[in-house]
């Protein structure tokens, strides 16, 4: 007996502490029977349940996504559903009514459909809605009953009909109110006058129309305004300063036109202005130039003319600008030298003529500097400046340089280079030595040039190329098996964060189209098992198609027309389950083409030109074949005997004793305590 006492002993605390928690739980998820019953009204209409709702129990302040309040009566209140991103499909059929605690609704980023009845959101004390991200449709949910609402967030629905301001005349303390992405059309109603607490406020991606909304310039607290990618018309109301908070403000994808209002001296607190793709015109107002709170300036795709003069003493803040694609006719000499925090510039498609400016030299911050069709002379010296900035990661030159010599100054040195565009310039010479010494490179492209010469064996050192493109020159000889090496294509990993910056740069690819490149396809070319496209049109390659491309797993583009490839068509590259463009037109091929995997969907038209090649089959796309589902992996279990006498004989003593302690001491059911009072409030 003495040896079983410490096994009781030791049963005894197992069991009290194992009895606790479930028996608290058990308290502590009992909700009001009203908030139950709404509940399960709402999830009657969710057409595949919710994960970790049961709702045959008492007990829903334990399910998935419910908050209640902390009184410690036997009956809490909810005060929280947040279901976002749950899968959630159906409708919202019944009315929320019964929550009446309820502070924050948040149903966004579900398949949730149908028009929201306002009926159904009549609750007083509901502070924070989130709808976004679903399929609702109709009219948007007006704010009636809703006093204590603050945050509103239909975004991302299909919302349609006008916009007013009903959610502020009967919620006074609306601050945020997100509309954006829906098809809301008209004009932004005068109402909107009455949001005096508003200080976030989304429009964008609506088919808005009208003018500058002189009602929306009264909202004096205003933090955030974005209206992009409407059919706003009309010139930029001066009355803009009034908005003298201001710290966003994005007037993007418009049809905004004359003269930006000279009164950005009012805005101190503006850090990002966008006004990207309208046809605002005239020179940049003083104001602007000279705004000491700016962090971002957007400009691009507008009719502003004149020189760029910046005054980037006052400019301290500024780290992106962008004033692409504009009629800026010069860039004043040194009025980016002090912009020491400029990391990201964009300048390309202007008119600013002439060499490369002293003023780039020694830009330490600069990290991405785009230049193209610019006007630019005198190559070699604009390297010479550039490689002082030493951080600069893109470099975009493309467009310019017309009809110069490659320099071949190996001196030239930029290590952290990860993209680098200088393509359709009709550059002269071959690919020159100093860029093995760019050994981050990600992205080259150095197509529609007059380049000759052969592909250099280096270039297949490049630890991180995803993207290389030396379409359109005059390059020879044969393709370097180096190149079917690069790591970064074969056996690396490709993780998105090193993707390039440019999206349609962004997909590893290998374009060697549209030069003399003679011998034949390298076998090791199936080594690349990450390429997504391969293009070696409009060459002189021989020899067979290589069967070991069909190692080349991740290709979806494989172009080989217009060569002098002879053979077979390897049916092995049927196996390419991801090709959807296949090409091997006007080639000495011979043979059957192969009705195997995808081989089999493309049309007789990508064969042609091959005289003894036969294309058996009429233009047709056979329906895809659905895999069987995998066969589920059973594991199996290690099992443990823990079952013996002094257990048997411990646990119903223990759990006697446990229990009758429990009752004895309150411990289970504790005496009533005061409610406490706590305030819902996010993001504040």
């Amino acid at each position: 007996m003495k040896m079983q006492l410490p096994y009781l002993y030791f049963t005894f605390i197992l069991c009290t502490i194992s009895f606790k928690a479930p028996v608290m739980r058990c308290q502590n998820v009992t909700c009001n029977s009203t908030d139950l019953r709404a509940l399960i009204n709402f999830s009657s209409c969710i057409e595949s349940g919710i994960d970790g709702w049961d709702i045959s129990s008492s007990g829903c302040c334990s399910w998935n996504g419910v908050t209640c309040d902390n009184s410690t009566t036997s009956s809490k209140r909810v005060v929280k559903l947040e279901l976002a991103r749950k899968g959630l499909r159906g409708s919202i059929c019944k009315s929320f009514e019964g929550l009446d605690e309820l502070r924050i609704l948040n149903l966004s980023a579900n398949f949730l459909t149908g028009y929201l009845n306002p009926y159904h959101f009549s609750l007083q004390k509901l502070e924070v809605i989130d709808m976004s991200n679903n399929d609702f449709y109709g009219q948007l949910l007006r704010g009636d009953d809703l006093p204590s609402l603050w945050y509103v967030d239909l975004s991302m629905n299909r919302f349609s009909g006008s916009i007013d301001a009903t959610y502020c005349s009967m919620s006074p303390l609306i601050e945020v109110l997100n509309l954006a992405n829906n098809y809301l059309i008209g004009e932004v109603s005068e109402s909107f006058v009455k949001c005096s607490s508003l200080q976030h406020l989304f429009l964008n991606g609506n088919q808005i129309s009208g003018t500058f909304p002189k009602s929306l310039l009264q909202l004096r607290d205003l933090h955030t305004l974005k209206l992009q990618e409407n059919l706003f018309t009309g010139s930029l109301n001066g009355g803009i300063g009034n908005l003298s908070k201001l710290v966003k403000l994005d007037l993007s994808f418009n049809r905004f036109n004359g003269f930006l209002p000279d009164v950005f001296d009012q805005l101190r607190t503006l850090e990002h202005f966008s006004a990207r793709s309208n046809k605002f015109s005239g020179q940049l107002p003083k104001s602007l130039v000279n705004s000491q709170s700016l962090l971002t300036l957007d400009l691009e795709n507008n009719s502003f003319t004149g020189l760029i003069d910046l005054n980037c003493s006052a400019m301290i803040q500024l780290t992106t600008l962008n004033l692409a694609s504009n009629n800026f006719h010069d860039l004043v000499a040194n009025s980016l030298s002090s912009c020491q925090g400029l990391n990201s510039l964009n300048l390309s498609h202007n008119h600013l003529r002439g060499g490369l400016q002293f003023a780039f030299k020694n830009r330490q911050s600069m990290r991405y500097l785009s230049l193209s069709n610019t006007g630019l002379v005198n190559f070699t010296s604009a390297l010479a400046t550039l490689q002082y900035c030493e951080n600069l990661t893109m470099l975009d030159l493309s467009l310019n340089f017309q009809n110069e010599e490659l320099p071949t100054d190996m001196s030239l040195q930029f290590r952290n280079l990860k993209e680098l565009f200088i393509s359709n310039c009709q550059l002269r010479g071959s690919i020159p030595s100093w860029l093995s010494s760019c050994s981050n490179l990600q992205v080259l492209d150095l197509s529609q040039n007059h380049m000759g010469g052969s592909i250099p064996y280096w270039i297949g050192t490049f630890k991180y190329l995803l993207y290389l493109n030396l379409s359109s020159n005059s390059l020879t000889g044969e393709i370097p098996e180096g190149l079917t090496e690069l790591p970064s294509l074969t056996d690396m990993n490709i993780s998105l964060e090193r993707f390039a910056t440019k999206i349609w740069s962004s997909i590893p690819s290998l374009d060697l189209s549209y030069n003399m490149l003679t011998g034949h396809i390298p076998p090791s070319t199936g080594n690349l098992r990450k390429l997504h496209i391969l293009n070696l049109k409009y060459n002189s390659l021989s020899g067979p198609i290589p069967g070991s491309l069909s190692r080349m797993t991740s290709l979806e583009t494989l172009d080989l027309s217009h060569n002098k490839l002879s053979g077979e068509i390897p049916d092995t590259l049927g196996e390419l389950i991801f090709l959807s463009t296949f090409n091997v037109s006007y080639n000495q091929l011979h043979g059957e083409v192969p009705e195997r995997g995808q081989l089999a969907t493309f049309l007789c038209t990508s064969f042609i030109g091959n005289p003894g090649l036969t294309c058996g089959w009429d233009a047709y796309s056979p329906p895809a074949q659905t895999p069987p589902p995998p066969t589920p992996v059973v594991f199996p279990s290690d099992k443990m005997t823990i079952m013996g006498w002094p257990f048997v004989f411990g646990v119903p003593t223990g759990f006697v004793i446990t229990v009758g302690f429990c009752f004895v001491t309150g411990w289970i059911f504790p005496k009533p305590e005061k409610r406490k009072v706590s305030e819902i409030r996010i993001g504040r």
